[in-house]
């Protein structure tokens, strides 16, 4: 049976990862700036941004600045651990926990370009030479 890692941060939802990402990129914001991002790829009604954001602020995923009529919204959660957190679930369920697995179909999918590819390769040279 697998160990499950001791990690108490709540797993957010596609759509809380969605607000998530807007203000990891842009700082705190409020309901009416996240909600606009959001409407540049898709239609989004404010109710179900407002919604969204007041319940991931009572998950401890957001917090909110009453100080002013605007409340001002910012992300609790960090950025890199809860991407990590997502890709170990990911990895696990998709590809047994494989991480070559992972990177041998992410790498033939063909859509990788040649500069990421190059940077792909000084990572693990580094990698490499940080282990020795």
């Amino acid at each position: 049976m697998k160990e499950e890692k001791s990690n108490n941060q709540a797993e957010p939802t596609k759509g809380e990862l969605e607000i998530l990402q807007v203000l990891w990129k842009h700082g705190p914001a409020t309901v009416r700036f996240v909600n606009d991002i959001l409407n540049v790829d898709r239609n989004v009604i404010y109710t179900s941004t407002l919604k969204t954001m007041q319940i991931m602020t009572d998950k401890g995923m957001l917090g909110r600045d009453e100080s002013s009529m605007k409340h001002v919204y910012r992300a609790l959660l960090e950025e890199q651990p809860t991407k990590g957190l997502l890709l170990d679930k990911f990895m696990d369920a998709t590809f047994n926990g494989s991480a070559k697995t992972l990177l041998m179909q992410l790498l033939g999918n063909g859509k990788t370009s040649r500069n990421e590819l190059e940077e792909i390769k000084s990572l693990l040279n580094k990698m490499e030479n940080d282990e020795k």
